[in-house]
C-alpha cells in the first residue's frame, strides 16, 4: 500500500486491522487456501439443493477463535443442513484477505474478527457485508515474563507485542494503557510502555529470546507462551461487562443475503447446532477443532496449549454487539480509526428465527441493525 497522508493513514491503519490468531493455512495464491476433498460430511444422496443453488463459500481462520466453523465443517453439521448444496470451504490468514474474498464473490459467508468487520462495513459506506450472527468471545491474555514484570504496574517500560497495528488486540491494549494514564504513540507504539506489533507465529520465539517481555495476544498464542513459562498477568475478559466481549463474528455478503436467504438460514441454523454441540460435549468438540486444524494445516496444537486455550475460549450465538460498538470507540480514541457509522451492521433476522425454532433466547442489535 502506497504512503498516505496522516488523515488518510488512520484508515489505512484501520482497513489492515485484522486478527491473525494463529495462521495455519498457506494463501499463496487466490484469497485463502482451498478445502481439501477430506471432509467428515459428503452431500447425503437423495438431497435437495436449497433454492437450486449448487454451492456455498464459507471462510474461516485456522484458529481457536473460529472453532464453530472448525467444529461445524469436521463434524459434518453445516452439511446436513444445507442438504444437497454443497459447502465449499477456504481458510484465511488474516481479515483482509476475507473481506477481499467475500467483496469478490469468492467467499459467501464467514467467521471473522470484530476489526474487519467494522473496517470491512464502513470502507464500503455500508455496502458489502452484513453481521448475521456470533461464534466466539474471550480468549485474549496479557502473558508476561514473571522474571521481569510482577504485577500490572510493571508493564510500564517493558516491550510488550500486539498481533498487529490497529488489530482488535493491538486497541484493546492501547486502551488499556491510556487507563492507566501512561502515553503511547499508537502508530509509532513508543511511549511508557514499548508495543511491539509482531505476528502471533512469531510470538512464542521472540518471547523465548527475550525480543519482548510480554504479549496481549488471543488463543492459543497465550497458552503457548504459558507453555514456555510466561505467566498470565491479566484475562481481558476481566475488564468486560459480564466478562463478555465479540472476538469472531458471522459475515455475508448483503448481495448472498437478499439472493439466498434460505441458505444463509441453513448455515446460521448449522451454526447454532454445533455452538450448541460444542457446549455440551467440550471434550468431543475440542477433539474436532483439532482434527480440523490438522486436516487443514498438517498440525495439531498439543495438549498443554489446547486444552488451557480451549477452557478460555467462549462459544455463543450472540454477536455482542453493544462490545462491537465499545471496540470500535477504543480505536477511535487510540486515533486509529475515524469515528464509524455502524448503522445496520448487524441483520440478526435469521439468527433469532432459528434461535426461536431451536427454543433458545434471541439476541439484540444493540440499536445496530437494519431499519
Amino acid at each position: 500500500m502506497p504512503a498516505e497522508r496522516p488523515r488518510s493513514l488512520r484508515r489505512g491503519l484501520a482497513a489492515i486491522a485484522v486478527l491473525p490468531l494463529l495462521a495455519l493455512a498457506a494463501t499463496a495464491c487466490g484469497y485463502g487456501s482451498q478445502a481439501k476433498d477430506d471432509d467428515t460430511a459428503k452431500v447425503a444422496a437423495g438431497a435437495e439443493k436449497i433454492d437450486g443453488l449448487d454451492t456455498v463459500k464459507i471462510g474461516y481462520f485456522g484458529n481457536l477463535t473460529h472453532a464453530t466453523a472448525l467444529v461445524g465443517r469436521q463434524e459434518g453439521l453445516f452439511q446436513k443442513e444445507l442438504g444437497a448444496t454443497e459447502a465449499r470451504y477456504s481458510v484465511f490468514n488474516a481479515g483482509p484477505s476475507e473481506i477481499e474474498a467475500l467483496n469478490s464473490g469468492s467467499v459467501d459467508i464467514g467467521w471473522i474478527g470484530p476489526s474487519p468487520a467494522i473496517n470491512g462495513y464502513t470502507k464500503s459506506d455500508g455496502r458489502n457485508l452484513r453481521i448475521i450472527g456470533g461464534s466466539a468471545s474471550g480468549g485474549v491474555k496479557l502473558v508476561v515474563n514473571p522474571e521481569k514484570i510482577k504485577s500490572l504496574k510493571d508493564v510500564k517500560g517493558k516491550k510488550i507485542a500486539t498481533p498487529q497495528l490497529g488489530n482488535t488486540q493491538d486497541v484493546a491494549f492501547l486502551n488499556w494503557i491510556a487507563e492507566q494514564g501512561w502515553n503511547v504513540d499508537a502508530e509509532s507504539g513508543k511511549g511508557d510502555v514499548s508495543v511491539v506489533r509482531t505476528d502471533n507465529k512469531i510470538t512464542p520465539d521472540a518471547y523465548k529470546s527475550g525480543s519482548v517481555d510480554g504479549a496481549w495476544v488471543p488463543e492459543p498464542t497465550a497458552s503457548k507462551l504459558v507453555a514456555e513459562g510466561g505467566k498470565v498477568l491479566l484475562d481481558e475478559a476481566d475488564l468486560w461487562p459480564d466478562k463478555k466481549f465479540v472476538i469472531t463474528n458471522i459475515i455475508v455478503s448483503q448481495s448472498f443475503l437478499k439472493e439466498h436467504p434460505k441458505v444463509v438460514e441453513a448455515v446460521l441454523r448449522g451454526s447454532v447446532k454445533t455452538n450448541a454441540w460444542i457446549n455440551a460435549n467440550p471434550d468431543e468438540a475440542k477433539a474436532a477443532a483439532n482434527a480440523r486444524l490438522k486436516a487443514d494445516s498438517g498440525k495439531e496444537l498439543p495438549a498443554e496449549v489446547i486444552d488451557p486455550a480451549w477452557k478460555s475460549v467462549q462459544i455463543t450465538d450472540d454477536p455482542l454487539a453493544a462490545t462491537l460498538n465499545t471496540e470500535a470507540e477504543h480505536a477511535v480514541k487510540a486515533g486509529l480509526l475515524e469515528k464509524p457509522d455502524l448503522s445496520g451492521v448487524y441483520d440478526l433476522t435469521l439468527l433469532n428465527k432459528v434461535l426461536t425454532a431451536e427454543g433458545e433466547s434471541t439476541v439484540d442489535d444493540a440499536g445496530l441493525g437494519v431499519k
